[in-house]
C-alpha cells in the first residue's frame, strides 16, 4: 500500500463530530484526537485542503435519514478537495501527491461514511474521486461535487440535448447555478430560463440565462411557453409539470414529486467529474460560492448556521482548513499529543522564482520545523 512516509500520516486528527441527533448548533463539537481513518484497498487516505457543505449534512445530522444512516458517532461532510497521502493496493487511477476532489459517499442517503470531510485527512473510494482540474483552487474545488455531480445527473435522466429548451426552478442555488452552466455550455440547451427572486435576477444573466423571471411576481405555470424539460431544485413539481411540453420531462432533487415527475437522488460518480474536467478548465462552467466563503474551520458551526437560514447563494460555505490550521498556530502553542505531530508534512513548495504554475511543486515530506 503505498504511502507517504508512515511518520507523515498521525494516528488521530482534528475533526467536528457529533454523537447524537439534532441541530448542529447542540450536537456538533471539536474533537481534536479522532482516529484517522484505515484505508482499504480500493481507497485512498486524503489530506483536506478544504471541504464543503451541502444541505444533506445538517439533515443528517437532524436524523431526517437515520433508519439509512451509518452507525453514530459521525464526522459530517461530504465534498471534499486535497491530497493524495496513502492509496490502497488496488488503487490504480491515483498516486500519493495528487491533488482530488469528490463527493465522498456514492449513496448520498444509504450507509453514508461515519468519516466525512470535515477533518483534517478523510478516506475515499477511488471510483468518487477525480482529479482536481488544474485551474481551479482547492476552495473552488470542493464547492462542486455534490451540486454538479447533481445537476449533470438530472439533465441526463431528463435526456436534455442540443436544440432543446430548459427551465430551472430555482436557478441561484448551489445546484441551480450549475444546471443552467451544464445546460448551456455542455448539453447544448437552445433557451434557459430560470427563477430567482428580484435581487438575483442579474445573477442568473451572469450565469447565462436567456430568460430570468421572478418568482415572486410571476407564476411559471402562467407563462406563454412550455419547455421541453423542467428541472425542479426546490420541490415545486406541482407547478413544474404544468410548465413542460407534451412528451416533455420534469425531474426534481426534492421529493414527493407530481407525476410525471422524477425524483433522484445523486449516485456519486468520480467519472462525471472527470467527464466536466474540460469545461472547468476552460471556464465554460465555473463554480459559484457564497459571498461569505470561504469559513474557517474553527467557525463550522456558525457555517451550518447560516447554511440552515436558506440565505446563501450558489455553492454553501466552503470551509477551509488551511484556515483552520493557521488559526491554530497563531493562537496557541498548546500541543495535542505528540502522536499526532508528524515529523515530515505535505506541503506545496517552490525553491525558484518564477510563474506558479512553473515552479510550484507538492512535496510530501517537508520537514516540521
Amino acid at each position: 500500500m503505498a504511502a507517504a512516509p508512515s511518520e507523515s500520516i498521525p494516528s488521530v486528527n482534528k475533526a467536528w463530530v457529533y454523537s447524537e441527533y439534532g441541530k448542529t448548533s447542540d450536537v456538533l463539537k471539536f474533537d481534536p484526537s479522532v482516529a484517522v481513518p484505515e484505508v482499504k484497498e480500493d481507497q485512498v487516505l486524503i489530506k483536506v485542503v478544504a471541504a464543503s457543505l451541502n444541505p444533506v449534512d445538517f439533515k443528517r445530522a437532524l436524523g431526517y435519514f437515520k433508519d439509512t444512516d451509518s452507525p453514530l458517532p459521525t464526522v459530517p461532510g461530504y465534498d471534499v478537495a486535497g491530497v493524495v497521502v496513502k492509496v490502497g493496493s488496488q488503487v490504480t487511477k491515483f498516486k500519493v501527491g495528487d491533488g482530488v476532489y469528490g463527493d465522498l459517499n456514492e449513496a448520498a442517503l444509504v450507509n453514508p461514511t461515519r468519516f466525512g470531510s470535515l477533518a483534517e485527512y478523510t478516506a475515499a473510494d477511488e471510483r468518487v474521486l477525480a482529479h482536481k482540474p488544474k485551474d481551479l483552487s482547492f476552495i473552488e474545488a470542493a464547492s462542486l461535487p455534490l451540486a454538479i455531480e447533481t445537476a449533470y445527473e438530472g439533465l441526463e435522466r431528463a435526456e436534455l440535448s442540443a436544440g432543446k429548451s430548459i427551465l430551472v426552478l430555482g436557478g441561484a442555488g448551489g445546484v441551480g447555478t450549475h444546471i443552467i452552466q451544464l445546460a448551456k455550455h455542455v448539453f447544448g440547451a437552445s433557451k434557459v430560463a430560470a427563477t430567482a427572486s428580484t435581487k438575483k435576477l442579474d445573477f442568473l444573466r451572469t450565469l447565462g440565462v436567456d430568460l430570468a423571471i421572478d418568482y415572486t411576481k410571476e407564476n411559471i405555470q402562467d407563462l406563454p411557453e412550455k419547455f421541453d424539460v423542467v428541472y425542479d431544485a426546490v420541490g415545486e413539481t406541482d407547478k413544474a409539470v404544468k410548465a413542460v411540453k407534451e412528451g416533455g420531462k420534469v425531474v426534481t432533487i426534492v421529493g414527493p414529486a407530481t407525476p410525471p415527475a422524477i425524483h433522484f437522488v445523486l449516485t456519486s460518480k468520480g467519472s462525471v467529474l472527470e467527464k466536466l474536467k474540460p469545461y472547468l478548465e476552460s471556464g465554460k462552467v465555473k463554480p459559484v460560492l457564497d459571498p461569505t466563503s470561504p469559513y474557517p474551520f474553527t467557525k463550522l458551526v456558525e457555517a451550518f448556521g447560516y447554511l440552515e437560514s436558506s440565505r446563501a447563494t450558489g455553492k454553501k460555505p466552503d470551509v477551509s482548513l488551511q484556515a483552520l490550521l493557521f488559526a491554530l498556530h497563531q493562537s496557541s502553542m498548546a500541543a495535542a499529543p505528540t502522536e499526532s505531530i508528524p515529523s515530515v508534512y505535505g506541503a506545496w513548495v517552490y525553491s525558484e522564482g518564477g510563474k506558479t504554475a512553473d515552479v510550484l511543486s507538492f512535496d510530501p515530506s517537508v520537514g516540521c520545523s
